[in-house]
């Protein structure tokens, strides 16, 4: 099995961190990276090595999308989206359901995949939907609506799609994969943000674009079910992208320790920030964001690979996870900004660049107020009508 640092070598690394400036100064997509990172396998280091993979589970996974994050996050966010997919079918096939080894199939071909999940407007997220999905006489459905956040907009195959068949009741929700050449899949250049621009996540507008029966591979009652298809995409998407904001985390810990040392004070003789007790509290602070989350990231993806039951407290860990993420990005970088000097303030800094990505963290799912809903929920119960 390779390591990540076999795979995730210093040099091509190096050469992500020079490349983000560009890709966010020019809203492009990380091509470049993209290219080095499907030439050394990485798309497929979650498949075993008898399918051309690496074999790796979340634990490792995670812990290689944290070290790609912490020198180019914007690409590494990108393609976390085609590693969701991977770890889903990984999660579910290790639970004896083969429901979505057709993913696995296609990531051994070189595939990549994207996931349409988001919706505007949709603050139910797996659980209800506002794209339409009309069944045909063949088993086959169509879907209208509109996806946001698709990350890998450029470059994908084969789109998670799911939408709302409106039949008896509260209607049904069908889960499949459309693939790139569809008809009805028309993709806007409509992704001009703040933040984490390299990943080119444009929305996806779909009118009656056809997805096969052999494609459609699950359906849903409207409303939380306990279906593992459900419990592998967020432990999946929930993981995998708090790995990312980690390795952003861990970047502002980085620089929040090495700038004061550049800096000196005339008020204090010429000596430099790094010896200032007020500065080194706050830089502590940073570390201790990253100490806490590496555990917890450690911990959580070891238990998804070894199947540990953890019953109720699996969705609050996992969101949990995710929030406290985000959290500890911003933070960070927050902190690594008071203490690196006014330099940092201008455009071009790597520090200004990621101080607007770790703002990207806010609009993730799952988002503060649902995760702490779902943490109350476990803690008290269901609020009573």
């Amino acid at each position: 099995m390779k390591t990540i640092n076999e795979v995730l070598g210093t040099e091509m690394l190096d050469r992500f961190r020079a490349r983000a400036a560009g890709y966010d100064a020019e809203n492009a997509f990380c091509a470049e990276d993209f290219a080095e990172l499907t030439d050394v396998g990485y798309l497929r280091a979650m498949l075993p090595e008898a399918r051309g993979g690496f074999g790796w589970g979340m634990e490792r996974m995670t812990a290689a999308q944290r070290l790609l994050g912490s020198y180019a996050p914007a690409t590494a966010l990108a393609v976390n989206m085609h590693l969701v997919w991977t770890g889903v079918a990984t999660l579910l096939a290790a639970r004896g359901d083969d429901r979505l080894d057709m993913v696995l199939d296609w990531v051994q071909a070189g595939e990549v995949m994207a996931f349409g999940v988001s919706e505007a407007g949709n603050d139910e997220v797996l659980f209800d939907s506002v794209t339409r999905a009309v069944p045909d006489a063949d088993g086959s459905y169509s879907f209208t609506g509109t996806k946001v956040f698709t990350s890998l907009a450029p470059v994908w195959t084969r789109l998670g799609v799911f939408g709302k068949h409106e039949g008896t009741g509260q209607g049904q929700l069908v889960h499949g994969f459309l693939h790139r050449d569809a008809t009805g899949i028309e993709i806007p250049q409509n992704w001009n943000t703040l933040g984490m621009r390299a990943t080119q996540s444009n929305s996806t507008v779909l009118t009656g674009a056809r997805v096969s029966a052999e494609h459609i591979h699950t359906k849903l009652p409207v409303g939380p079910v306990p279906d593992l298809l459900v419990f592998g995409i967020f432990a999946s998407f929930l993981s995998l992208t708090a790995s990312v904001y980690i390795g952003l985390a861990e970047r502002g810990m980085e620089l929040a320790a090495a700038n004061p040392a550049k800096r000196s004070s005339l008020k204090f003789g010429g000596r430099t920030y790094d010896q200032d007790p007020d500065i080194r509290w706050q830089v502590a602070d940073a570390g201790m964001h990253v100490l806490k989350l590496d555990a917890m990231l450690r911990m959580t993806t070891r238990d998804l690979d070894d199947r540990v039951d953890h019953g109720g407290s699996w969705f609050p860990r996992l969101v949990t996870l995710r929030t406290q993420a985000g959290d500890a990005a911003r933070s960070c970088i927050d902190i690594a900004a008071k203490v690196s000097g006014g330099g940092q303030y201008f455009r071009g800094s790597e520090l200004e660049r990621l101080y607007r990505d770790a703002l990207a963290s806010l609009y993730h799912p799952s988002d503060a107020e649902s995760a702490h809903s779902t943490v109350a929920s476990w803690l008290l119960g269901p609020v009573k009508e």
